[in-house]
Parts: C-alpha cells; structure tokens; sequence
C-alpha cells in the first residue's frame, strides 16, 4: 500500500518551521491517541503515521532526504523508526517526551514519558483573612501581615539532609523522582509512569536527617508578607499568592497563600455591589421647606440640596462616588435614600401647632399622579 505523503499527514505546507510542526504532531496525537479511541484500530494507525510523518519532517537530515527522494529516500536508512519501519507505542513515548509532556495533563496520559523535574512534596496551602474599611476597598490597598507557617529549613537549605554527603541517588528510580512500568496490551506496549514510592519524587535518598528539621527540610517559622489588594475586592471573595503558602517537603514546591476578604463595618454608609447607600434623616420642615445638608462619601463630605416637598423615599444620586469594579474602568455610585425623622417628645406649644397644621389642607397626604412607590423607586435605583 502506497504510502501518503509526510506533508499531508501533519497538514502542513513544506516551509513549515519547527514550531507549525510541532503543533500539528501533537494535535493529530492528541485526536488519535489510543487511550482516546480504545478498540479502534484505524485512530491506532493515523496515530502511528502522525508520528512517523513528525519523525522524519523535524529531522533536518531526515527532510532533506525525503525532500529530494520522497519515501525511497529513507528506507534504506538506518535507526529512528521513519521510512515504513514497524514501531511500538513505547518507541514514540520515549522518542517523543517533549511533546507529550506539556499536553495538558498528558505526561501519564501518554504514556509517561514526559520530562519530570524531580521535587519533593509539595507544601500546604496557607488560609488567612483580611480586614478592610471601604475606603481600602475603594483605593486598593498594600498590606504588611505577618503570617505563621512552614518555611525553608535554614540548617540544611531544605534539603533535609545533616550533610552533602548525607545524600545520594534513589536506587529504585535513578534520581528520575518516578518510576516507569511498561505493559502489554492488545494495541502494543503502553508505559505509565508513578512518582517514586521509595523518594516520593525527589530523586535521592538520606542516610543522616537534619538534626534542625528531622529530614523535612522545613521548620516553624513567622514571615512578614506585603499583600496587594486590588481596589473593588468584596467580602468572600479570595486572592491567591503563588508560593507564599508552607514550605514543601524537601525542597519541594511551597503552596500558596489563600487570602479571604472581609469588609469592616462603615459607620455611615452600606455597600452593595458597587453602590454605596446612605440613609438621610431629615425633619418634617427641612422635607417641606428645602435645605442644603452635608452627607458622608467615600472621599469625603459632600453638600446635597434638598428641593422643597421632598418625600419620605426619595433616593437621590451621587454618581462616580461609589465603589470601583474590581480590574474594571467604571465606578458605582452612592444613593442617598431619604427617611422622615419624626419626634417623640413634643412640648405643650410644639403639640399645639402641629394640631393647627393638621387641619390645614396642604398637610392632608394625597398621592400625586404618576408618582411610583417605595418599592418601584428602590427596583428602579438597584437595577
């Protein structure tokens, strides 16, 4: 059977670099994997052509060959597995390592074969909370928190080890940090690879633990940590420092840094979302006669005019003084939502007057027409 032509196999044209090569391969790969297409055979095949068809296209002698002679110019070619020469699935994982590797997920998906840096246990997670003022909230905020938690043993440089000479290679992996089983199955040899239960991963043995650290590599420590928090951060929500969590084992990787936001109680104003409400007191002859007051906002007092005849109800808009989007350009704004203060302990004169008004007919409640309701004006103002 007539073989197709390298080019049409991976989808390229013959100019293509090593890179436009590469991404073909491991598309096609990635399609055709066995372990994708169980019981297929002709996913199998493609697999094994996409293969041969990188093998030979990435190899610059290999090209210039098969450039010139096409596929004649490569059977009588020696080593490697192109040119029509019969291949096992252990043959393209080992030859191959680097592509598979960084296949999202695909180093064990492939087969194992990919490149593995050889590192202890990874430390834990670390939890903490902040506190803000929503004046924090608004400008974003550095802080300076002292945090307890596992750090780099100093004695032994995290190696947890009482010396240089106190480590050697793993015998059960090679210092590779896994080790790699090959099995038979009904579509050729298939390799996996596990970390190393001897190691757990760090590719060496110690023969005399740190006496700091007992052979962890770690200790007990307090650090001072600055912590950037964005302006627009809301209660509940959780930042990520990568590798500021507790050391890892043995030189392994550090975890990260949860920070869980909480927000400090404002003394005027109440949040929600990016709005900032503020509820306005005022007495009946300010709501009837008009006024100018002075309200609190996140940068400071502002004067409003209160127009005569204001409402119980009223929510009038400061706009841009509430809260920014966090990572965003807009910016909320503050309500200020009017409530009729109403007093409870009236002298003889006081009582006597308003009993006069009350008679009057501009102090009898009527609703105006086309005037919406409490609820109306809040689902208005919130939405």
């Amino acid at each position: 059977m007539a073989k197709r032509d390298y080019y049409e196999i991976l989808g390229v044209g013959k100019n293509a670099d090593e890179g436009a090569l590469k991404k073909a391969y491991r598309k096609l790969a990635m399609q055709y994997h066995p372990d994708r297409n169980p019981d297929d055979k002709v996913a199998e095949e493609k697999f094994k052509e996409a293969a041969e068809a990188y093998d030979v296209l990435s190899d610059p002698q290999k090209k210039a060959r098969y450039d010139q002679y096409g596929h004649a110019g490569l059977d009588q070619q020696a080593g490697g597995f192109g040119g029509g020469r019969g291949m096992t699935m252990d043959d393209i994982m080992s030859q191959f390592s680097d592509i598979f590797g960084g296949a999202g997920g695909g180093g064990d998906f492939f087969g194992g074969g990919a490149r593995r840096q050889t590192r202890g246990e990874r430390g834990s997670n670390l939890r903490i909370k902040v506190t803000l003022t929503l004046e924090e909230v608004a400008t974003g905020v550095t802080k300076r928190i002292k945090v307890k938690r596992q750090k780099q043993c100093e004695v032994c440089d995290g190696s947890g080890a009482k010396d240089a000479s106190s480590v050697s290679t793993c015998k059960t992996c090679g210092g590779a940090g896994v080790v790699r089983q090959v099995r038979s199955t009904f579509l050729g040899q298939m390799a996996t690879t596990t970390t190393c239960p001897t190691c757990s991963g760090t590719g060496t043995t110690i023969k005399a633990n740190c006496n700091n650290c007992k052979g962890e590599g770690r200790e007990y420590g307090e650090d001072t940590i600055e912590v950037n928090i964005p302006a627009g951060v809301e209660e509940g929500q959780q930042l990520s420092m990568r590798g500021k969590g507790n050391a890892g084992r043995r030189g392994g990787p550090a975890g990260d840094l949860l920070i869980n936001i909480e927000e400090k109680p404002h003394e005027f104003l109440q949040r929600d979302g990016q709005k900032l409400i503020f509820d306005l007191y005022l007495n009946f002859a300010d709501a009837a006669l008009g006024t100018s007051v002075e309200v609190p906002t996140i940068s400071g007092r502002v004067k409003v005019k209160i127009p005569a005849g204001t409402q119980a109800g009223k929510i009038f808009r400061l706009r841009g003084k509430g809260l920014p989007a966090l990572q965003g350009y807009d910016t909320g704004d503050q309500l200020i939502h009017v409530n009729l203060w109403t007093p409870k302990n009236l002298t003889k004169e006081e009582t006597e007057l308003l009993v006069r008004m009350r008679e009057m007919d501009n102090f009898k409640p009527q609703q105006e027409k086309g005037e919406k309701g409490f609820f109306e004006r809040m689902k208005e103002y919130f939405s």
